[in-house]
């Protein structure tokens, strides 16, 4: 059975004007995604800022969103590292503080052989009982995880249910299908790839464009998997702009700004990443006005 269907939404962490993780404003932003229909929530990963985050930090964040959500919709932590003992920590303290599920990248800098990564997602699946969920990201980690790879961990490892594929190769998406037949769930990583993802068989998406627009999100996949393709596929084209503006400078520095702009005041963004150039924010402004985003400034 799915973890979920439907759109995830890659969290933000909120962080203060000082850089400490704001806690409270993690609690809001949970809440308005509850609200706005999201499927559900992934706290820690790419989008969150996990590489800056203490290991103190990561943790606690995980606990304030599983406790908020109140097992409402699924909290799916992100608690990969390049460094398999420090996954297989953070795994098992992210199941005990009541994360429903794992999103665990391929290690990255290290450049792991395959059977390297095999050992890696064995080791950290086998140390916890929660479903865990593969992220392959080359164009991040240097890495990409085979998909005979991915087929012999689906087949071999219990919990290893889901990848989240965000390499942008629908090829690949469609002879992993081919390979696994059923066996293991497919979520698209990026926000212009939902629907011929889906169309492949994919269970949804794990997504950046949710943090501002939840409930759209949700209804691209929602309705495609009504069989209502049609409107699905308007929705994905209509946003396309958007999520180009999106990812017009390294995710999450667009959609940080994005939701500084409407109001919802996630804070600053952690060295290295660093502020939207002025040129590029005026264009996502424009591109959220078109699509009946209000901002408050």
């Amino acid at each position: 059975m799915s973890i979920f269907e439907g759109a995830g939404v890659a969290l933000v962490t909120p962080m203060k004007a000082n850089g400490e993780v704001n806690y409270e404003k993690l609690e809001e932003i949970t809440e308005f995604q509850i609200k706005g229909g999201t499927d559900a929530i992934i706290v820690c990963g790419t989008t969150g800022e996990a590489s800056t985050l203490t290991h103190e930090e990561h943790l606690e964040c995980i606990s304030v969103v599983a406790a908020c959500t109140k097992k409402r919709i699924p909290v799916i932590a992100g608690t990969g590292s390049n460094c398999t003992q420090t996954a297989v920590y953070l795994s098992q303290e992210a199941e005990k503080r009541g994360a429903d599920g794992l999103l665990v990248v391929s290690p990255y800098y290290n450049k792991a052989t395959q059977k390297g990564l095999k050992q890696h997602f064995t080791t950290i699946a086998k140390s916890v009982g929660i479903p865990v969920i593969l992220y392959n990201i080359k164009g991040r980690t240097g890495v990409n995880i085979a998909n005979g790879t991915m087929a012999e961990l689906a087949k071999e490892v219990d919990n290893i249910v889901a990848v989240k594929e965000a390499n942008g190769d629908i090829s690949q998406v469609a002879e992993l299908m081919h390979l696994t037949q059923g066996d293991l769930d497919v979520y698209s990583g990026n926000d212009d790839q939902i629907v011929p993802i889906l169309s492949l068989g994919g269970k949804g998406v794990i997504s950046v464009l949710s943090n501002i627009e939840p409930q759209k999100t949700h209804e691209i996949v929602a309705s495609y998997l009504a069989n209502d393709v049609v409107k699905s596929r308007k929705l994905q084209i209509a946003y396309i702009p958007l999520i180009n503006a999106l990812f017009s400078e390294v995710n999450p520095i667009p959609v940080k700004k994005a939701m500084n702009l409407m109001g919802l005041d996630v804070g600053p963004l952690r060295l290295p990443l660093t502020e939207m150039d002025e040129a590029k924010a005026g264009i996502l402004a424009q591109e959220m006005k078109k699509v009946g985003i209000t901002l408050a400034q």
